[in-house]
């Protein structure tokens, strides 16, 4: 588990260190053991009025693209500085628009293996979805599942996680072993 100081350090870094024309809104920055990932909030995009949400959504992922093109070299660079400050890869990400219609798009990311050891009924659901298409392989079901677990239980994890890090409070509290 990552600390909350950890987490608060670098979150404050990026929070100084990105440029402020390239956020409509802070920063959003989420930090593992190997990886930090920036996703960007940007200034939602201009169409003409009566546009369809083809066209919004078109337009969007153009400005998502060009972002990504212009900014490359600081990214790049800031990416560099953070690499060696926290020793973690950096990844980055835009988001344009609200609500369901919103855009958003991770350009880089680690992908980090996982070692698991599933029993016969696990991994028949793994084999069940790789049969049916839904996935390339187990690792790939597992992983589908992971996602399915994130999306449907966003609030669950948040306070899985908070209550986590009370724990890892206490535990600091407590005499030394």
């Amino acid at each position: 588990m990552i600390q909350d100081e950890t987490r608060e350090r670098i979150r404050g870094w990026f929070a100084g260190r990105l440029p402020e024309a390239w956020s409509a809104a802070p920063a959003e920055v989420t930090v593992d053991r190997e990886e930090v990932t920036v996703l960007l909030t940007v200034p939602d995009v201009t169409t003409a009025e009566g546009a369809s949400a083809v066209e919004v959504a078109e337009t969007r992922a153009g400005r998502a693209k060009a972002f990504r093109e212009e900014t490359r070299e600081t990214r790049m660079a800031i990416a560099r500085e953070a690499e060696h400050r926290y020793g973690r890869k950096v990844s980055w990400g835009v988001r344009l628009g609200e609500g369901d219609d919103a855009h958003g798009e991770l350009w880089t990311h680690v992908s980090t293996p996982v070692m698991t050891r599933l029993r016969q009924p696990q991994r028949l659901v793994l084999d069940t979805l790789v049969d049916a298409g839904v996935a390339r392989s187990r690792a790939d079901a597992l992983a589908w599942c992971v996602r399915l677990v994130g999306q449907h239980e966003g609030d669950w994890l948040a306070e899985l996680r908070d209550a986590t890090g009370r724990v890892a409070d206490v535990r600091a509290k407590g005499p030394a072993a």
